[in-house]
């Protein structure tokens, strides 16, 4: 018998990302630049898109140091902008590389990113207990605290659906179903 996951996890990439990163609490801030990255190119897409993407964004786009991202020119953008490997979407290109500026302004006031977001969860994963994917929810306080705060700082593709789903992906929140084999996993991670 194979191990139950959550529902929306059935795809040859989709399966190893669930099981081995999503929830997984993250604390690398390169990590957190990258799925920053990741889930505001995701707006309006699937994730299988961007699963797929996933390996030219990190060539793209340095491997996610943010440093490097911050001083990408206008050359940089264009040449970001023909590159078929990512989403050639002027307004997230260009947000990346302001999000790379503003999260190290974030480092420098905080000390890491990390010590930035997790704030928003008290340092703390939350650990919800959803049945089915209909209770799972595509916002909460705490994502629309860390958005609204995320603009004020100069961020952009950061609204609260995107913040949730950051929070999902870096563990900040445990969302994977009761009945999927990670759940229970989660609490040990």
């Amino acid at each position: 018998m194979s191990e139950q996951r959550c529902p929306w996890a059935v795809s040859a990439l989709a399966i190893p990302y669930h099981d081995q990163e999503w929830g997984v609490p993250a604390h690398d801030d390169q990590v957190l630049f990258e799925f920053l990255v990741l889930e505001g190119a995701q707006a309006g897409l699937s994730w299988e898109t961007i699963l797929r993407k996933r390996a030219a964004y990190r060539a793209a786009f340095a491997h996610f140091d943010p440093a490097i991202v911050a001083t990408y020119s206008e050359a940089d953008a264009a040449r970001l902008l023909a590159d078929p490997g990512i989403v050639r979407n002027r307004l997230k290109v260009q947000s990346a590389i302001t999000n790379a500026r503003a999260f190290l302004a974030v480092q420098e006031a905080f000390g890491s990113f990390d010590a930035y977001m997790w704030r928003f969860v008290d340092g703390a994963p939350i650990r919800n207990e959803w049945s089915s994917g209909a209770e799972v929810p595509a916002r909460t306080p705490a994502s629309d605290a860390m958005s609204k705060d995320l603009k004020r700082r100069g961020f952009s593709f950061v609204g609260s659906t995107i913040c949730y789903a950051f929070m999902q992906a870096t563990g900040m929140v445990n969302d994977h179903l009761q009945e999927c084999f990670r759940y229970g996993e989660m609490a040990h991670e």
